[in-house]
């Protein structure tokens, strides 16, 4: 599991509320093996929960680690002001998400220019 982003929006009260018990059951000492992150989050969590996310534009990112190094040295994909929608995917299981090389479809389809931002 690789990171595009850090999400702060789209949360409602009823769902911060509702965070702890939805998931206090994969919060882990450590990353998890699976995790490929460069940031140090205040607290770990196995990946068990998904939530769907919207964002404006996938651009490259000096920090995250999706596709870090494909389409650029030192560089891996994040998404731009992602917010939740509100829905947890409880049909869906974490191996489920969007992966990284759908991540890089979606990339390759935006116009670039040579900061690698849309146009």
């Amino acid at each position: 599991f690789e990171t595009v982003c850090k999400l702060g929006t789209g949360f409602d009260d009823a769902f911060l509320d509702s965070m702890p018990e939805l998931l206090n059951s994969g919060l882990s000492e450590q990353k998890p093996r699976l995790v490929d992150a460069e940031m140090i989050p205040d607290v770990w969590f196995n990946p068990t929960t998904v939530l769907e996310v919207v964002a404006a534009e996938i651009t490259l990112s000096p920090i995250h680690t999706a596709a870090k190094g494909v389409l650029k040295e030192d560089a891996g994909l994040g998404i731009r002001f992602p917010r939740f929608t509100g829905r947890v995917r409880d049909d869906k299981a974490p191996e489920q998400c969007t992966t990284v090389g759908e991540i890089i479809e979606m990339y390759e389809m935006q116009a670039h220019d040579s900061d690698g931002l849309s146009e």
